[in-house]
């Protein structure tokens, strides 16, 4: 029961996190809304969460989008306690999720060698 509670907050967490990005709610000039949350892992005593950030774009802009979350944790932290009925917030730790770059590139790979075979059969 209580590894469910966990999934079910980290799910939140994620939703939560990500509306503040989009609505750009986060003033940090490094966050910006092409960032994604992939996932977040909470400690079984819920005293931290991990949270795996995602990017189409160039692992630059990663990294920067991940420290600027890591300057705003308080602010974020913050909001989701005024946002959610626990006794206590988490606190936050960003980490690079290379997840959908490495995602986007393996489906560029797939078409190329799809269209050298198209190729080779049209020949």
């Amino acid at each position: 029961m209580a590894e469910y509670r966990i999934e079910r907050l980290g799910q939140l967490i994620r939703e939560k996190i990500g509306l503040l990005i989009v609505e750009g709610k986060i003033k940090d000039y490094r966050v910006n809304p092409f960032l994604s949350i992939s996932r977040v892992s909470v400690s079984k005593d819920l005293t931290w969460a991990d949270v795996y950030v995602s990017s189409f774009k160039s692992e630059e802009n990663l990294a920067t989008g991940v420290t600027g979350l890591q300057n705003a944790a308080g602010f974020i932290q913050n909001q989701l306690a005024g946002q959610m009925r626990i006794r206590q917030t988490p606190r936050l730790r960003f980490h690079q999720d290379p997840g959908i770059r490495e995602g986007f590139d393996m489906i560029k790979k797939i078409d190329e060698l799809n269209s050298d075979d198209d190729r080779d059969n049209a020949e």
